[in-house]
């Protein structure tokens, strides 16, 4: 077995099965119909897949080109439970060797009676949702897991391998909160040093198990937010690459440029740093003790599905070669889970379109070609270097890639498309029209999808059910929302969303310039996946979308109905958008066609609109320099959206699992009239920023975490929103749950929002 890196690797791959098989053994087992047993073996069956497809691709098996980066349900957690960190309220769970088994490992992630599962918030600036470690000063470390051991040797007995990854310490504390009690000005990366014997002794059983590499992964080192100090990063790296027992050491640092921490992980003794080369640049000049190091340039795009420029990225590695690094091999900017298994396992999708994409088979096959061009030189590979470059041009040229009279619009824009007046004078005509009591109730939007509408919405793509039989079937389902909402006493109600199988998708499929897939699934958080729209050309929308269902709802009530739509920023984040043009623009493009809908709304009679950004904060750019630019696109997209309508029209926004504080000035900038935010699960943390700030505005800080089966009590949902009520004028406040309930089950929803109005009633009656 050879100690030096293969020529060609990948960061990580998709771990929930192509057709979502741990997804479906997951909750098998978390609803009593399968045992540990077998999600265990799907679990080993999907590790199994893996390596064999990624072998069939090119990746070397007697090298340590193939990782190693299982999880059940989030890798941060794995890392919580690896170096024993479960929070004091799971004691009980906890084995005597200091382990977790599967049961415990979910109850941690996911909550049960009073015991809050840990936070979840966004991984740096993607869609994927990591559970927040709690670090405190007595938080007790200790090797409490061999999950990576037996995971290698699982691939080892088959033949392969393969290179563990691991969380690196200093990102996972780095993304740690403190304790509750814990002292003033403490953070849980001053407990490093304590941190670090535990990764010693993980990495010397993995060489003991014969592991040769091992890959730790610190995206912490390339945000400016996290701001982790080099002294920390020379600290971790020294003593782990010092240690006589472990494995070879590739840093990885995703998401964005390394930066200065470049040269401090280059005067370390590991022997391998990975660098992004999509969201970050090479270096320009030598950079000193890299010539003892193998530098993994990750120039293949992990995190968008957009087939390479190969000969660009071939000339950024033979530039790379000239900095004087030992060796440069060829990789992925990010783990491939962020992007679906396979472009061939999308028979229904347009052939042209298709032959622009990558999913994250095609860009294994891209890493394998260019590290053959990189060691045998350009001819070795010029046929497929033809073939890229061939590609982008018939997409450059695709009809409706370029929509003249889409970008006339966008260049006619004048300021006063952005301005709605002043918040007073509608806030006025907004109570006027809709007679609200203190501390109105609502929803997010969604209702829960039953395995009916499921089965409706299946039935009509299969040709089963006709239109009108669909509708009506959707009309049926609308009009027990309705009358759930009116029974429980909600003051504001919602259609509940049957008719819409993904709050970006929907759109995507009725707007132009997008594409869907069949098997594109992407984990967002747990066994939740998503299936990205592709956002390939200039956005128009060729009729109304939503209007016909929001009236049909007011049609049912005499209580005010909210339209809902997804916004622009999310419906970029949570599709593949194209990369040939800045994101502003194609912001700006979805930002007009929402607009018309929601003139289309408003003549129709809704009197409430809401506009989701739940992904305003997860875009937000790691480096400091780019964040300005981000937000002003970003805010600017979202008020053209909602700017067109009058002042009696009140517009809602959705804001969800981020860390509200540092963009606080951009949720001001929205100039929604109400604006409702995550805040169960971190215990209204976010009510001090907000109370903070001075936020003028109607605000709704979640009262149930919908992210958990749990079902809040009256008196914790009470006890959250008299919280709120000490700190924000009850004027403004507005009572709702986190997110939408599209995930949850009608037994959880009803109690739940049951609690919620009582509790809602108890507090009025204090005010």
């Amino acid at each position: 077995m050879t100690t030096s890196f293969p020529a060609a690797s990948v960061l990580g791959y998709p771990r929930i099965g192509p057709r979502r098989e741990l997804k479906k053994a997951l909750e098998a087992f978390w609803a009593g119909k399968a045992d540990a047993a077998s999600v265990e073996q799907v679990a080993a069956d999907l590790r199994r897949r893996t390596r064999t497809r990624l072998a069939e691709l090119g990746l070397s098996t007697t090298t340590p080109a193939i990782p190693s980066a299982f999880s059940f349900y989030d890798h941060v957690l794995d890392t919580t439970a690896l170096v024993g960190a479960v929070p004091a309220r799971f004691a009980d769970l906890v084995g005597p060797d200091g382990s977790l088994d599967l049961a415990g490992y979910s109850t941690v992630a996911r909550g049960r009676g009073d015991d809050l599962p840990l936070e979840m918030t966004k991984w740096f600036d993607t869609n994927y949702h990591y559970l927040v470690p709690e670090i405190g000063p007595e938080t007790v470390f200790s090797y409490a897991g061999r999950r990576p051991v037996t995971e290698f040797a699982e691939a080892l007995a088959d033949g392969v391998l393969t290179r563990p990854v691991l969380v690196g310490p200093v990102t996972y504390l780095a993304l740690a909160k403190a304790t509750e009690g814990s002292p003033e000005g403490f953070s849980p990366l001053d407990r490093l040093a304590d941190l670090l014997p535990v990764y010693q002794a993980v990495l010397a059983d993995l060489a003991a198990a014969g592991a040769t590499w091992v890959q730790l992964d610190e995206p912490a080192l390339v945000s400016d937010t996290l701001a982790v100090p080099a002294a920390a990063v020379t600290a971790a790296y020294q003593a782990l690459a010092g240690a006589t027992d472990r494995p070879t050491i590739l840093v990885a640092a995703p998401y964005a440029d390394l930066g200065d921490q470049l040269a401090t992980l280059a005067a370390t003794d590991v022997e391998a740093i990975g660098i992004d080369l999509v969201r970050g640049s090479a270096p320009t000049a030598a950079v000193p003790g890299l010539a003892t190091k193998t530098l993994v340039a990750g120039v293949i795009d992990g995190h968008n599905i957009w087939r390479a420029d190969l000969d660009a990225k071939l000339a950024i590695l033979e530039r790379l070669e000239l900095l004087g690094a030992g060796a440069v091999t060829v990789g992925t900017s990010t783990s491939l889970f962020h992007v679906p298994h396979t472009v061939a396992d999308e028979p229904a999708l347009d052939a042209t379109l298709a032959s622009w994409l990558a999913f994250a088979d095609e860009k294994v096959t891209e890493v394998v070609t260019l590290a053959e061009g990189l060691v045998e030189g350009r001819e070795a590979i010029h046929e497929a270097l033809l073939a890229a470059s061939d590609a982008l041009a018939a997409r450059a040229a695709a009809p409706g890639v370029v929509r003249p009279e889409v970008r006339a619009r966008v260049s006619a824009l004048t300021e006063d498309a952005f301005s709605r007046g002043s918040f007073d004078a509608r806030r006025a005509a907004q109570d006027a029209r809709l007679h609200l009591p203190p501390l109105p109730t609502t929803t997010i939007g969604s209702f829960p999808q039953t395995p009916q509408i499921r089965k409706a919405r299946a039935a009509f793509g299969k040709g089963e059910l006709s239109a009108a039989q669909y509708e009506d079937e959707m009309r049926a389902e609308i009009g027990r929302v309705v009358q759930l909402q009116e029974d429980l006493g909600l003051d504001v109600l919602v259609h509940g969303e049957p008719e819409r199988n993904d709050m970006v998708q929907y759109f995507a499929e009725n707007l132009d310039g997008f594409s869907v897939t069949q098997n594109g699934w992407v984990q967002s958080y747990g066994s939740r996946c998503t299936r990205p729209s592709i956002l390939w050309g200039d956005v128009t929308r060729p009729a109304p979308i939503t209007v016909a269902w929001s009236s049909y709802t007011a049609s049912l009530t005499d209580k005010p109905v909210k339209g809902m739509l997804t916004g622009p920023v999310t419906i970029l984040a949570w599709s593949f958008v194209r990369d040939d043009q800045p994101l502003a623009d194609t912001a700006f493009q979805v930002g007009l066609a929402l607009r018309d809908e929601i003139g289309d709304l408003e003549a129709a009679g809704i009197p409430i609109v809401q506009v989701d950004e739940p992904a305003l904060r997860e875009l937000l750019p790691l480096k400091t320099a780019d964040q300005s630019a981000y937000l002003d696109w970003a805010v600017r997209s979202f008020r053209l959206s909602t700017a067109g309508v009058r002042a009696d029209t009140q517009i809602h926004t959705h804001l969800c699992y981020s860390e509200f504080g540092e963009v606080i000035e951009a949720i001001d900038g929205l100039d929604a009239d109400v604006t409702s935010i995550e805040a169960a699960r971190s215990k209204m943390e976010i009510v001090d920023d907000i109370a903070g700030h001075g936020y003028p505005r109607g605000i709704g800080p979640g009262v149930w975490d919908i992210h958990s089966p749990r079902v809040p009590s009256e008196a914790e949902v009470e006890t959250l929103l008299a919280g709120a009520v000490r700190s924000i004028d009850a004027g403004l406040l507005w009572v709702n749950p986190d997110c939408g309930l599209k995930t949850r089950r009608y037994e959880e929803v009803t109690p739940s929002l049951e609690h919620l109005v009582a509790a809602t009633k108890a507090v009025r009656a204090t005010l």
